[in-house]
């Protein structure tokens, strides 16, 4: 049975609800042969992968999948590459609003995902449900999120990945409604 941390983040600029944790908390406990440790965390630069790795340590996780809300998307998108870049359009949930600062100071560019996310995104669409592989996670807390992840565990046994949801249908459009959202995660998460 592989251990997977899997997170959603708290509501941000504004809105009342996230979907990405709102579709964590809908998940099973349970997908295939994955077992899964569910976490909300913060929306602020730093503090939401350091209440990852605090879980990680833990739990030991095998795979770590940290869930994003993505207003404007209209698919569920596995993440390939995090950045080394903080520049954000708004302030995160502490005020912060960093503009062209690094992840990680000494840190290479950027970091591959290391969950399989073409597999992922094509067992997301044979769900039924619209994905698609992104090659951007933006800038913002969710990017930063991935890159400090990818950093800490590269070279370990330890996978790392993320993915980005739709809003809910009361956030906007495009969206997903919530029951086709935790299918798509789901799906994705059969795929590891």
């Amino acid at each position: 049975m592989k251990k997977l941390l899997i997170t959603g983040f708290d509501p941000f600029g504004g809105e009342k609800i996230n979907p990405a944790w709102e579709a964590v908390k809908g998940l099973p406990d349970r997908i295939g042969e994955c077992e899964l440790c569910k976490l909300e965390i913060p929306t602020v630069f730093g503090h939401a992968a350091a209440a990852v790795l605090e879980r990680a340590e833990e739990i030991k996780p095998d795979v770590i999948l940290c869930i994003g809300q993505a207003g404007g998307r209209a698919a569920v998108t596995p993440e390939r590459i995090a950045v080394n870049i903080r520049d954000a359009r708004i302030p995160d949930n502490a005020g912060n609003q960093p503009r062209g600062e690094f992840c990680w100071e000494d840190g290479p560019a950027a970091y591959f995902s290391t969950v399989p996310v073409m597999a992922m995104a094509d067992s997301i669409c044979a769900s039924g449900i619209p994905g698609t592989v992104s090659n951007s996670a933006g800038a913002f807390v969710c990017n930063d999120t991935l890159y400090l992840l990818l950093h800490r565990f590269s070279g370990t046994d330890t996978r790392v990945g993320f993915i980005h949801v739709p809003w809910l249908p009361e956030q906007g459009t495009p969206n997903l409604p919530l029951e086709q959202t935790v299918r798509g995660l789901e799906a994705a998460i059969s795929a590891l």
